[in-house]
């Protein structure tokens, strides 16, 4: 798989009847090994060994409804009140991140109300925070730490 933009992290995978798979520590299996799911599972050992979130707070690739459509986001950091800090969308490495991408995040968001959101594929980051009073995004350099201490 393509190196990315990450820390170098020691990811489990396995070969089985001729498919590549990729061990996931939120859900506690292996899944398989998509240039996406690449990217969805570094990110995960970046949140959880960068940025201190503590593992029961992390969901991967859950469903959820919106205008009644069936989405999946891809990671949602949680807080200990149970409010989301961050909503994470994550692309293939071969996939651009455009404007398309920023909108589909947003539009997830009117569902969770984030505090942080990050859209990466695996090769550039993007960070921001959304202003809920004024309806503004605004970009960061970086996540902050997103552990209770």
């Amino acid at each position: 798989m393509q190196k990315l933009a990450f820390q170098p992290y020691s990811l489990v995978t396995k070969s089985s009847k001729n498919k590549r798979y990729i061990f996931d520590q939120i859900r506690k299996k292996f899944v398989v090994l998509t240039p996406e799911e690449w990217v969805r599972q570094h990110v995960v050992y970046y949140l959880l060994n960068e940025k201190k979130a503590p593992k029961s707070w992390i969901n991967v690739e859950k469903q959820f409804t919106i205008a009644g459509l069936k989405k999946r986001f891809d990671v949602i950091v949680y807080s200990a009140d149970g409010s989301v800090q961050l909503l994470v969308e994550c692309k293939a490495p071969n996939v651009p991140i455009s404007q398309e991408t920023f909108d589909q995040i947003a539009r997830y968001n009117m569902n969770f109300n984030a505090q942080y959101m990050m859209i990466t594929n695996g090769l550039n980051h993007y960070y921001c925070n959304f202003d809920y009073e004024n309806q503004q995004y605004h970009f960061c350099e970086d996540l902050p730490i997103l552990s209770p201490h």
